[in-house]
């Protein structure tokens, strides 16, 4: 049975290291959420829903997704969204970073269980 990657927050601490076999997915970078708790979002759990329907190609919220990050991408948000779903499968395997608490929902989560459909749930 393949063993499930997990999730690892972040961290400024001197001497921290990121782990080996772990992959970055905060904000800025390909696998960035682009719908922080901020704006009309009232907590993690709903960022991260938005996230999810954005990634399994809910089309009510691609459009959204596509409009907020083509603010930082020079008009390339269509592109910028078929790169995280397109690299996902790059993540398989993988742990996974974010600056999310551990005891908090996060997309980096999201992203494990896409990447990885096979490992068995961690919860």
């Amino acid at each position: 049975m393949v063993e499930r990657p997990v999730r690892v927050q972040l961290s400024r601490k001197k001497g921290w290291r990121m782990p080996p076999n772990t992959v970055s997915v905060a904000r800025p970078g390909r696998f960035g959420n682009p719908f922080p708790v901020v704006e009309g979002i009232r907590d993690a759990r709903q960022a991260v829903r938005m996230f999810r329907m954005v990634v399994e190609g809910k089309p009510s919220l691609r459009r959204h997704y596509i409009l907020r990050i083509t603010r930082g991408n020079n008009g390339k948000g269509e592109a910028a969204v078929s790169a995280l779903v397109e690299g996902i499968p790059a993540l398989r395997g993988k742990n996974l970073a974010c600056w999310c608490p551990l005891d908090q929902p996060c997309h980096a989560d999201v992203l494990i269980e896409l990447a990885n459909p096979d490992a068995p749930h961690a919860r």
